[in-house]
């Protein structure tokens, strides 16, 4: 039974534990979004939110709490000169867990964590913005079309050389035939 056990040990002993969680927080903290289990996403949420927090107030104390969880100068720097000043208005809730399926080879079930103010998709609540659309079709051709001078288009004269099928033929006889990939 797991009666007031409010903790996810993951399976691993506690220094594996943190290892892994500052590595993950330090990898959401660089790329802003990361791939994992659920149950992983859910205990780095709970690392990383108070880091953020932390983050808010740029003092040396609050770097150096910070740098003894995440042990990565880079992911200090990049928590406290671009992630805090973006959410500083935010009273808590930094990250959000996009669940995506389950894993091919186990059945996990996995999602993606991100932090929440650097998704521009939800956050401007437009759709990410795609190619923009042409203003006419045109028709696709294979042929590539030159444009004079007047304004006319030409076809392009075909200038490739012609096919070499003695080179293939001679190719082919010194190959040898296999079963490779064939249904048997």
């Amino acid at each position: 039974m797991r009666h007031n056990k409010n903790f996810n040990h993951l399976g691993r002993q506690a220094g594996h534990r943190k290892a892994m969680l500052s590595n993950m927080a330090s990898s959401l903290i660089l790329h802003k979004r990361i791939e994992t289990t659920v149950a992983k996403a859910k205990a780095v949420r709970q690392f990383i939110e108070p880091l953020v927090t932390r983050s808010k107030e740029d003092t040396t104390h609050s770097r150096r709490v910070v740098f003894s969880y995440l042990k990565q100068k880079e992911a200090v720097t990049e928590l406290f000169r671009t992630i805090a000043p973006k959410i500083a208005e935010r009273p808590g809730g930094y990250t959000r867990i996009l669940k995506t399926g389950f894993r091919l080879g186990d059945g996990a079930d996995m999602c993606i964590i991100e932090f929440v103010d650097f998704n521009e998709a939800y956050t401007t609540g437009v759709a990410p913005a795609a190619a923009p659309a042409p203003a006419e079709a045109k028709p696709k051709t294979r042929r590539s079309r030159k444009k004079s001078e007047d304004g006319e288009e030409k076809k392009a004269t075909k200038t490739a050389a012609p096919k070499n099928t003695a080179a293939k033929a001679s190719a082919a006889k010194g190959a040898k035939r296999t079963n490779v990939g064939k249904k048997m």
